[in-house]
């Protein structure tokens, strides 16, 4: 290589060095104020960190873990059914004269609830007392006949044939009276009939037919439901056949509730359990139970849908708190749990059951005075201070001192950010 191209290459070197040089020492003004600007980016948020630890503290609902005795129940939906069902029907036929009763009434057994008119009736029943007292007065003649006979046989005054004659007189005419006493029971029969009474103590339905119809023995004419006391009807899977059946061999009734749809409030809590059926059906997978309500207030209704709890066993010193200070998470049910520190944790808790409309039994996860969020927990997070207050409690208004100095540490924060 000659000298002339030697001295050039050495001269293209130190011109790429100082470019690269001066490069490096005069960066972009918009690279350094991006630098600043992420900078700024994270002094604000080192600010926002120190603004959350010195955050008020969230007033909250605060009530503690309490043990007491915690009935359990299993529940179902029941169908109120009427203790005796019994449609009306006239045992004769005829002219219906009155009705007895209004519809809706509450009727006692025996009462009258309609007449038929009874004079076709009461004719038959004046001609069967009339035959049988004809008949009776043939009788004592063919007896009277018999017995003066029998005194005139052993003398040969009267023949044996005629003795004969005279006793299967007697015992034809006794059969026709015994014949005619029947046929007097039965017109007497159907003249009561004439009279339809109440068979059951019982509600009157709606009646099918008016005064003045001529009726028959299919006439349906009311039907009566008998509801004090009555039945609720229901099923529970197969899965807790054993559970109440365990339940049920101690010897006491088991307590029944009927409450209404929406489980909103108790109908009825003084119903226990009368029979629990003999199989299970193979279609559903569930068996049938039958309770009896004494119902004096007529609050259950025949047909009538119910929710009903059974109690099956009653748990001893059982871990309870509010239904509302559990809460639904991604990883199951928690509750915010207040820490010495006055700092709130999220606690996964397990719920064995319910306690009455507002309680939750806990199975796992809490223990007994354990301090739990109930109201409030919309603005918390874990970590989150906190300041308890009991039920009902509101916090105090801040005074006029406390918003002035809240009002400058906002102008002190914003000024802050807006400086870096």
């Amino acid at each position: 290589m000659s000298r002339f191209w030697k001295i050039a290459l050495i001269v293209v070197a130190v011109i790429v060095v100082g470019a690269v040089g001066f490069r490096l020492l005069h960066k972009p003004a918009t690279e350094d104020g991006a630098q600043a600007q992420g900078g700024g980016q994270h002094k604000g948020q080192g600010q926002d960190q120190g603004q959350d630890k010195d955050a008020a503290p969230v007033p909250v609902t605060v009530e503690h873990v309490v043990k007491q005795d915690v009935p359990v129940y299993l529940t179902a939906l029941g169908t109120v059914q009427a203790l005796n069902t019994v449609t009306v029907n006239p045992q004769v036929s005829g002219e219906l004269l009155a009705i007895n009763f209004k519809e809706g009434q509450e009727v006692k057994k025996g009462e009258l609830l309609a007449q038929i008119d009874p004079r076709s009736f009461q004719a038959t029943y004046d001609q069967a007392a009339a035959k049988q007292q004809q008949d009776e007065a043939l009788l004592a003649t063919a007896q009277s006949t018999l017995k003066r006979n029998d005194a005139l046989v052993a003398k040969g005054y009267v023949a044996q044939l005629d003795m004969d004659t005279f006793r299967n007189n007697v015992t034809n005419l006794t059969a026709t009276v015994t014949a005619d006493k029947a046929s007097v029971r039965a017109a007497k029969v159907n003249l009561d009939y004439t009279r339809i009474i109440s068979p059951i103590d019982g509600v009157a339905g709606i009646r099918n037919v008016d005064p003045g119809n001529v009726v028959t023995t299919t006439t349906a004419l009311v039907t009566l439901t008998q509801i004090h006391p009555i039945y609720v009807m229901f099923n529970l899977p197969e899965q807790n056949l054993e559970m109440v059946r365990k339940a049920a061999a101690v010897g006491n009734a088991l307590e029944v509730l009927a409450l209404d749809r929406a489980d909103a409030h108790t109908i009825a809590d003084d119903g226990q359990l009368n029979v629990v059926d003999n199989q299970i059906d193979t279609t559903t997978g569930t068996f049938k139970l039958r309770s009896v309500f004494a119902n004096g207030d007529s609050a259950l209704w025949p047909g009538q849908f119910v929710n009903v709890r059974l109690k099956v066993h009653t748990v001893s010193g059982g871990l309870v708190i509010p239904g509302q200070a559990v809460q639904r998470g991604p990883d199951g049910d928690y509750v915010y749990l207040v820490q010495q520190d006055q700092t709130v944790k999220m606690q996964p808790v397990k719920v064995a059951g319910e306690v009455g409309d507002s309680h939750v039994m806990i199975g796992s996860g809490l223990a007994l005075n354990d301090p739990v969020v109930t109201e409030g927990q919309f603005r918390l997070k874990p970590g989150s201070k906190v300041k308890a207050l009991k039920p009902g409690e509101v916090p105090t208004a801040p005074t006029a001192a406390e918003v002035e100095q809240a009002k400058k540490k906002a102008q002190q924060t914003g000024g802050g950010r807006r400086g870096g």
